[in-house]
């Protein structure tokens, strides 16, 4: 029992006390309380209680049966829903995941052991305060990720936890424990028992955080061999050359913090070089070369972000910044160039583009590292001032379209997209002939 205090929301305490008013115990549990001593604001207020879900459902007019073999409940509050949850103990887990069976208990100690890390094990109500058992306050003062009681169990419990604790560690920046570390590289081969969903979400919520860099201890700890192994050969591999400083993993995970913590941008900067090891090649002086890694890294970041089950959406737009993250390095920035590279990167790629090729930059070694930043200042003051004077980029914007050509006495097919395209390449070169009259004409000449 402590004598801090947490701002519980008005729905939430309205719950709780109507729990207890009918002679039960409630309290707001988890990563909620968690947040609240640490001065964030809570996804979700998530009760727990010594009433038994029928009890619960007796007490509320509006419930939903969300998970009553586990004990829970959510009830309804207008458009919003809150879990609550019966005090359980836990029985055998059979797919490192979930338990076989739960068996309700009257003591919230009990619940409270079943949870993963210390500083998730905390419940609170207005009437007792803070209930810390575990040390959870402790951890969080000394900014560690701690496992209540043996580590060794909660991970033979449930693999995901082992993704849990460094992404807790990430977005908190604490560090884990040396013997919860020691039972994450014990245990990590039983991730493979997990959903590739699963998984997912918890690689992105470390990789939006303040330290995606932590993704280091993902491959100190074993984890990533088991679903993202291709980082592994990464961080092996040596870059001998005048513009690296680091193997080419140390430099994804520099790159990522160069970065802002949007989810495109992190996964982009994660997968940007990911084929180097594949592209490898070293010449007579002994310097490493990766030939042809963008678009490599391209077809290889597909591959993975289909096998962890991540939108399309989000794959097309990851992919084109690989493929493109490269572009215009050692290259005269050119407005010829910028426009012919706006046009077949498409709108996707940008600004994305930038924040991409400054994160590697800021990545790479001191060497020309100011003449590649004032480079790609001019490469960007051309993008901008080809959006801000409204210059043709793509066949959306071209002055002539498919029906206009039709109109003129052009049948449709493919000849006419040829000459779309001639047509579109002239004003690429110069946008002051995106002009109807012209390309009309000009379309007559093409076709003779």
């Amino acid at each position: 029992m402590s004598d801090i205090r947490i701002q519980v929301p008005e729905k939430a305490k309205r719950i709780i006390d109507t729990i207890m008013n009918a002679g039960y115990e409630a309290y707001v549990v988890g990563g909620c309380v968690r947040d609240s001593v640490l001065g964030r604001e809570p996804n979700d207020w998530d009760i727990t209680t010594s009433a038994k879900p029928e009890q619960v459902k007796a007490l509320f007019s509006r419930t939903l049966d969300t998970g009553l073999q586990h004990g829970t409940v959510t009830i309804m509050d207008g458009k919003e829903g809150f879990e609550v949850t019966t005090y359980r103990i836990d029985g055998e887990y059979e797919d490192s995941r979930h338990p076989k069976e739960v068996t309700f208990t009257s003591d919230l100690v009990e619940d409270l052991k079943r949870r993963d890390f210390t500083i998730n094990a905390m419940a609170y109500n207005d009437k007792d305060g803070l209930v810390d058992v575990f040390g959870g306050m402790e951890d969080m003062q000394a900014g560690i990720i701690r496992c209540v009681g043996d580590p060794r169990e909660r991970f033979k419990e449930d693999a995901l936890r082992i993704l849990r604790a460094v992404r807790f560690s990430a977005q908190l920046g604490y560090t884990i424990e040396e013997e919860t570390r020691g039972a994450i590289r014990e245990f990590a081969p039983n991730l493979a028992n997990i959903s590739a969903e699963r998984i997912q979400t918890e690689l992105l919520k470390l990789l939006v955080s303040p330290n995606p860099d932590r993704m280091r201890d993902c491959y100190e700890l074993g984890t990533t061999a088991i679903f993202l192994p291709e980082l592994d050969v990464c961080m092996k591999t040596e870059q001998h050359h005048k513009h690296h400083m680091y193997t080419v993993g140390e430099h994804i995970l520099h790159s990522l913090k160069e970065v802002p913590g949007d989810k495109v941008l992190r996964l982009s900067m994660l997968f940007h070089d990911i084929a180097k090891p594949a592209c490898l090649s070293v010449d007579g002086k002994g310097q490493t070369h990766f030939y042809g890694h963008p678009e490599k890294s391209a077809e290889m970041a597909k591959e993975i972000l289909k096998r962890l089950k991540f939108d399309n959406d989000t794959i097309r737009k990851v992919c084109t910044l690989v493929r493109y993250h490269d572009y215009g390095m050692g290259v005269e920035p050119d407005m010829v160039k910028m426009r012919k590279f706006m046009n077949k990167a498409g709108e996707d790629a940008f600004p994305g583009f930038f924040q991409v090729r400054l994160a590697d930059i800021y990545a790479q070694s001191e060497y020309q590292k100011e003449e590649k930043l004032e480079s790609l200042k001019q490469w960007e003051n051309m993008y901008r001032e080809i959006l801000n004077t409204n210059q043709c980029v793509s066949l959306k914007t071209l002055e002539v379209s498919g029906a206009d050509l039709i109109a003129s006495g052009m049948k449709p097919g493919r000849e006419m997209g040829e000459v779309l395209q001639k047509l579109l390449d002239l004003v690429l070169a110069d946008p002051s002939l995106n002009e109807k009259e012209y390309l009309l004409q000009k379309a007559k000449e093409l076709q003779v």
